[in-house]
C-alpha cells in the first residue's frame, strides 16, 4: 500500500458558502476494501480518529489551487478541501489522484462535471481548443459575446479559462482598459466590464492570482466600475486610494504580511461592494473567490501570531497609561479584528492563539480598556471579551479568582462587566443583553471542569456569591424596598428582567449557593414586589422566578415561602388582573395547578388555609377547587393515621437527630445537595403535612397561650402552623412544620433578616408540660420537630 503521510487541514463548505474547519491530521492514500478502490484517508493528529475517508472516483473533478490546496465535490452540495502544510505533500497526493483518474499531474483540474446534451458535447469534443479573438478595441464586442456564450457550458468554461490563462490575456485586457479610459471610450469600457465579470465566474484560482496581484488589482476594480446598467460609473478606486487608509497601529516589519493584508482587504471589497449580487445560478461560480479570502485570513493570523515582538508591543501600548485615547482606540479595534480573524483557524491553532494572548496579558489589558469612558472602545473590548468567554470560560474564571486575592471587589473584571451591564445607556439595552449572556456562560456549571484535587464549580461559585452576587442584585434590592417598584420606567424594567433571568438560571443550576442567598437576603419577597409593575413582561419574570423555585419541590424553599406568606403578592396580582384572559392569568393559574398536580402537600395546605376565601369563587378553571379537594383528602388521611395509631415517635430520637443537624458544617455540603435536616429526611409524605393542625388547635388556643406564658420562650403571635393531639394522657408536643430558624445570616438556614416581621407567621410555642430542658435549645432559634406529636 502506498502511504504518503502529510500534515493537512480538512475543510467542508457549509450552506452559507463558508469553509468549516474539520480538524488537522495526516493524509495518506491507499486501497480500501470496503470502498472497493483507492481512497484518501486523513487521521487526526490528536487521537488518530478518522477525519476523512474518501474514495478517488474516476469521474470526480479534483482541483488544485495555490500549490497547497486540493478541492472537490463528493455530492451535489458537499464540497471538501485539503489544505497542505507543505507543497511537496500536496504534489504527492495530486499525483496519486491523477494516477487513479489517468490524468497528467501538470493540470490543475482533472475534469469537469458535464451536464450538456450529447450534441453539445460532440461539438465541443470535435474542437481541440477555444480560440480567443485578438485583444483589440474593435474586437471587444466579439470577446464579450464569446465569454457570455461559454459560461453556461462547463466544458466551454474550462476551455475559455485555459485560453485566457495560457495566452496571458488578462494583462492584455487591462492594458486595453487603460487605453479605453484615456480615450473615454464608454462602449469599450462597458464590454470590458462584461468580460472581466465573466472571468470572475470562471472560478479559477490561477486567474485570481493574476487578477489580484499588486500590479493588476486596481485596474480590475476599474473595469468593474463601468457597469452598463448604471447611468454613471462607480468610484471604487477613489475610495480605496483616497478614503480608505491602512493604519499600522503597530509597525509591521514583514513586507509579505503587509502585502497579504492589502490584498485581502481589496479582494474582500471586490466581493462585498464591487461585484454585483450573484444570481442563484452564479452563486456557486464564486466559491473559489470565497476560498481565496478564507485562506488568506488564515495565513494572516498565523503570520501575526508568530511575530512575538508585534504582540508584545501591542499589549504594552494597550496597558500603558501614557498611550493617548485615540491611539488606544485604534489598538483595541485592531485587536478586535484580529480575534475575529482567528475564528477561521482550526481548533488546535485557535487554542494556541488564545493561549498566546492569555500569556501576553489580554485579560488585564481588557480591564484597563473597560475602565475607559469611550463607549466605542468599551464596546470593542466587550466583543473581545466575548471571544475569550465563548472559547475558554475556564481561563476567564481562573483569572478573576486569582485577581480577587489582590484587588478589591469594585475593580474585579467580572464586577466591571456587571456594572457595564447595569449602566448600559442604550434604550434597548443591546450591550446589557450581550453581557448578561457572557455572565450566564461564566456561571454555567455545565462548562466547569473537575479535577482530582479541586472542583472549579465549588471554587468559582463560592467566589461569585461572595464577591459578585451583591453587585448583580443591587438594582433589584434598591428598587423593591416598598410594596411597588420605586422606579418603573421601561429601561429599568428591562434591566431588572435581565437580572431576574440570570437569577432564575442560578436557581435551576446552583441549588445550594443560590438557596442560601435567596433565604438569607429574602430575595423572593423582593422579587415578588415586581408583580405590581405596570410592565407585564417584568411581572411575568418575577412569576417565572417563583415558579422555578416551586418546581424544585425543595421543602426548605417551601417553608421559606409559607413562613413569609409569599403567595400573598401572587394572589393579589391574580385578583388585580381580574377577568382578563392574558399571560399573567395563565402563568398564575399554572403555578397553582403545578402545586395541585404534583401534590406538594405543604404548599397545598398553606394555600387553602390562607387564601381559600379569596379564590373559592374562581370557577372557570377547576384548579382551586382541586386544591381544596387535595386538602380535604390530606386531612382525611391524617385522621385515619391517627385513629390507627400508626405513628409513635420517641422524643429522644428526635433530639438526637436535631443535634446531628445543628452540628453539621455547611462547608461539608457540596453544591447540589438538598439542605434538609435528618429528621425531615425520615418523614413520610404524611408526616410533612399538618393541615389538620389549625382545625384541632382552635379549640385549645386559649390553653396554649397559657402554656406559652409558662414556658418563658418568646414567640410570634398567633400560632398558625402548630399541630397538637391529645391521647390518653394530657401531655403534648407541638411544633411548626418548618425547619429550624437559625441566627439571621447563618448559611444554610431558612431564616432571613426579616423573619421576625409582623408579616411572618407565628412560631409554634413549646408547651412546658412534659418537655425536659434538653428539648429546648437556646432562645434564638426554634425547636425542629415533625409536624405531629403522639402521646404514649
Amino acid at each position: 500500500m502506498t502511504d504518503t503521510r502529510r500534515r493537512v487541514k480538512v475543510y467542508t463548505l457549509n450552506e452559507d458558502r463558508q469553509w468549516d474547519d474539520r480538524g488537522t491530521g495526516h493524509v495518506s492514500s491507499g486501497y480500501v476494501e470496503r470502498l472497493k478502490g483507492t481512497s484518501l484517508l486523513v487521521r487526526a493528529e490528536s487521537d488518530g480518529s478518522l477525519l476523512l475517508e474518501s474514495k478517488i472516483n474516476p469521474n470526480t473533478a479534483y482541483q488544485k489551487q495555490q500549490d497547497t490546496l486540493i478541492v472537490w465535490s463528493e455530492a451535489e452540495n458537499y464540497d471538501l478541501a485539503l489544505s497542505f502544510q507543505e507543497k511537496a505533500g500536496c504534489d504527492e497526493i495530486w499525483e496519486k489522484i491523477c494516477q487513479v483518474q489517468g490524468k497528467d499531474p501538470s493540470v490543475d483540474i482533472t475534469q469537469e462535471v458535464v451536464d450538456e446534451s450529447e450534441e453539445e458535447r460532440f461539438d465541443d469534443m470535435s474542437s481541440p481548443g477555444l480560440e480567443l479573438p485578438p485583444c483589440e478595441l474593435n474586437r471587444l464586442e466579439d470577446l464579450a459575446e464569446l465569454v457570455a456564450s461559454s459560461l453556461p457550458s462547463p466544458l466551454r468554461r474550462e476551455k475559455l479559462a485555459l485560453a485566457v490563462e495560457n495566452e496571458g490575456y488578462i494583462r492584455k485586457l487591462l492594458e486595453l482598459f487603460r487605453v479605453c479610459e484615456d480615450l473615454e471610450n464608454l462602449e469599450g469600457l462597458h464590454h470590458l466590464y462584461e468580460v472581466i465579470k465573466g472571468i470572475f465566474l470562471l472560478n479559477r484560482t490561477a486567474l485570481f492570482e493574476v487578477m489580484f496581484s499588486e500590479e493588476c488589482i486596481m485596474d480590475v476594480i476599474g473595469c468593474l466600475e463601468f457597469d452598463p446598467s448604471l447611468p454613471q460609473p462607480r468610484r471604487h478606486r477613489d475610495f480605496l486610494t483616497k478614503t480608505a487608509r491602512f493604519k499600522e497601529v503597530i509597525p509591521i516589519s514583514d513586507p509579505e504580511l503587509r502585502q497579504k493584508i492589502h490584498q485581502t482587504y481589496r479582494v474582500q471589497y471586490i466581493q462585498d461592494m464591487v461585484l454585483p449580487t450573484p444570481s442563484v445560478f452564479e452563486e456557486n461560480m464564486l466559491s473559489t473567490l470565497h476560498s481565496f479570502i478564507f485562506f488568506n485570513k488564515v495565513e494572516i493570523v498565523g503570520m501575526l501570531q508568530d511575530d512575538e515582538k508585534f504582540l508584545t508591543d501591542l499589549f504594552a501600548q494597550l496597558t500603558d497609561e501614557a498611550t493617548e485615547d485615540d491611539k488606544r482606540h485604534q489598538l483595541v479595534n485592531f485587536l478586535k479584528e484580529f480575534c475575529a480573524f482567528s475564528q477561521t483557524l482550526q481548533p488546535q491553532n485557535r487554542d494556541a492563539f488564545f493561549k498566546t494572548l492569555s500569556n501576553i496579558g489580554i485579560l488585564p489589558a481588557l480591564e484597563v480598556i473597560l475602565g475607559m469612558d469611550d463607549v466605542q472602545v468599551r464596546g470593542a473590548a466587550t466583543d473581545i471579551f466575548s471571544y475569550l468567554v465563548e472559547y475558554n470560560p475556564s481561563m476567564v474564571r481562573e483569572f478573576v479568582m486569582q485577581e480577587s486575592q489582590q484587588n478589591d471587589d469594585d475593580i474585579l473584571l467580572i464586577n466591571l462587566i456587571i456594572e457595564h451591564m447595569i449602566c448600559d445607556t442604550d434604550p434597548e439595552l443591546g450591550g446589557a443583553v450581550q453581557l448578561m449572556g457572557l455572565l450566564r456562560t461564566l456561571v454555567d456549571p455545565e462548562n466547569m471542569l473537575a479535577t482530582v484535587n479541586k472542583t472549579e464549580k465549588t471554587e468559582f461559585l463560592s467566589f461569585f456569591y461572595k464577591h459578585c452576587m451583591h453587585v448583580l442584585s443591587a438594582p433589584l434590592l434598591a428598587n423593591t424596598t416598598e410594596e411597588k417598584p420605586s422606579k418603573d420606567d421601561f429601561q429599568t424594567s428591562q434591566l431588572l428582567a435581565l437580572i431576574l433571568e440570570l437569577l432564575t438560571f442560578c436557581v435551576e443550576h446552583h441549588t445550594y449557593h443560590i438557596k442560601n442567598y435567596i433565604i438569607n437576603k429574602d430575595i423572593l419577597r423582593r422579587v415578588l414586589v415586581l408583580t405590581a409593575s405596570q410592565h407585564a413582561f417584568l411581572a411575568l419574570c418575577a412569576l417565572r422566578f417563583m415558579r422555578r423555585i416551586i418546581g424544585l419541590k425543595d421543602e426548605f424553599y417551601n417553608r421559606y415561602i409559607m413562613r413569609n406568606f409569599l403567595f400573598e403578592p401572587v394572589v393579589k396580582a391574580f385578583l388585580s388582573n381580574g377577568s382578563r384572559y392574558n399571560l399573567m392569568n395563565s402563568a398564575i393559574i399554572e403555578m397553582f395547578e403545578y402545586v395541585r398536580v404534583e401534590d406538594v402537600k405543604s404548599l397545598t395546605a398553606h394555600i387553602v388555609e390562607n387564601y381559600w376565601k379569596a379564590l373559592e369563587d374562581v370557577d372557570y378553571v377547576q384548579t382551586f377547587k382541586g386544591l381544596k379537594l387535595r386538602y380535604e383528602q390530606q386531612r382525611e388521611s391524617m385522621r385515619s393515621i391517627l385513629r390507627n395509631h400508626r405513628f409513635r415517635r420517641d422524643a429522644r430520637t428526635l433530639e438526637d437527630e436535631e443535634e446531628m443537624w445543628f452540628n453539621t458544617d455547611e462547608d461539608d455540603l457540596e453544591d447540589g445537595e438538598a439542605v434538609v435536616p435528618p429528621s425531615d429526611k425520615l418523614k413520610s409524605e404524611e408526616d410533612l403535612m399538618d393541615p389538620i393542625s389549625k382545625f384541632m388547635e382552635r379549640k385549645k388556643y386559649s390553653e396554649e397561650k397559657e402554656v406559652l406564658g409558662k414556658s418563658g420562650l418568646s414567640g410570634r403571635q398567633s400560632p398558625s402552623f402548630k399541630l397538637s393531639f391529645s391521647g390518653s394522657t394530657k401531655s403534648t408536643l407541638s411544633s411548626p412544620p418548618s425547619s429550624a430558624s437559625l441566627n439571621p445570616g447563618s448559611p444554610g438556614s431558612p431564616g432571613s433578616p426579616g423573619s421576625g416581621s409582623r408579616n411572618s407567621p407565628p412560631a409554634a410555642p413549646v408547651p412546658a408540660t412534659k418537655v425536659s430542658s434538653s428539648c429546648v435549645p437556646a432562645t434564638n432559634y426554634e425547636l425542629v420537630s415533625p409536624p405531629f406529636s403522639c402521646c404514649h
